[in-house]
């Protein structure tokens, strides 16, 4: 079937100008300038031979023959904005990062928004879960694992070390390695310990640091409640400098001393054959990572 139709930018032009009742508004939503939108529908008068508005001092008015053509192109050009939308949102993708509660809420929640604004037709989720994902159920595409590695039968990329150290809340003063003897403790606990967990044992042995009893204090099982009781000012923790350093960027807490200890590290896991999404997601953690990694 031949179809004979204006310019589509006459129509356009004409509809939204019919829809604001207005040349000037027309011309701002279609980003062009009034005097274009008075020439797109000059152009689609002359093509159809009919007058289409009545211009009037500070206003235009639909004609008859007007307001008969115009719901009939206002309800296709919602159509075709319909049918796009739902073109597009098939087009759209979902990938599945797995974490730790903590890294999730610490690291990744503060910077999900740069992955959309990246790769605006992928969309982000994360799965929040201290237990190793199965990549064999389908819950997770890729994961940041927190240990040694080899991770058997997957692929890993290195994202990131990981180090210990004391942080507090500036109100509590604390200046010296002495301070620590008056103090209360906040501790992690880890679900599987050994020799090499962080612990305020192995901080004060690497501190050098003699009649502290290392195991009093308070214990939280999650992460996220001892960065809390420190941020209060509850006590000082041994805690991850990569999960609590957008709080000593912003002053929230602060490391008052040395020295450091090793934690585990951070990799990115994955199925040996990944999806497209996967490369994107290693991509935006590596970028986000920035000097870091």
């Amino acid at each position: 079937m031949h179809r004979q139709l204006p310019p589509l930018a006459t129509l356009r032009a004409f509809e939204a100008a019919a829809r604001h009742a207005s040349f000037k508004q027309a011309a701002w939503e279609l980003g062009v300038t009034p005097t274009a939108i008075s020439h797109q529908i000059r152009l689609l008068e002359q093509t159809l031979a009919l007058r289409l508005f009545d211009r009037r001092t500070r206003q235009v008015v639909l004609t008859r023959e007007g307001r008969e053509l115009y719901p009939v192109l206002r309800d296709g050009f919602d159509a075709f904005a319909e049918a796009l939308d739902r073109v597009s949102e098939r087009r759209r993708s979902v990938v599945t990062l797995s974490a730790t509660t903590s890294f999730t809420a610490r690291w990744l929640v503060p910077r999900v928004a740069s992955f959309r604004e990246r790769y605006p037709t992928v969309d982000l989720s994360l799965h929040a879960s201290d237990d190793p994902v199965d990549f064999r159920t389908g819950i997770a595409d890729a994961a940041v694992r927190y240990g040694r590695g080899p991770f058997p039968d997957l692929s890993s990329t290195w994202l990131m070390a990981n180090r210990f150290a004391p942080v507090c809340s500036a109100r509590l003063g604390l200046k010296t390695l002495d301070d620590m003897r008056h103090v209360t403790l906040l501790h992690s606990r880890w679900r599987h310990p050994n020799a090499d967990t962080p612990t305020w044992r192995r901080w004060f042995d690497a501190a050098a640091v003699d009649g502290v009893d290392a195991d009093a204090g308070i214990s939280f099982n999650d992460d996220g409640h001892a960065v809390q009781a420190a941020v209060a000012g509850q006590g000082v923790a041994l805690l991850s400098l990569v999960l609590v350093a957008d709080d000593l960027a912003s002053g929230v807490l602060v490391q008052p001393f040395g020295p450091t200890i090793d934690g585990y590290d951070f990799h990115l896991v994955h199925p040996r054959t990944p999806r497209p999404e996967v490369r994107m997601l290693s991509e935006w953690l590596l970028d986000a990572l920035g000097s870091g990694h």
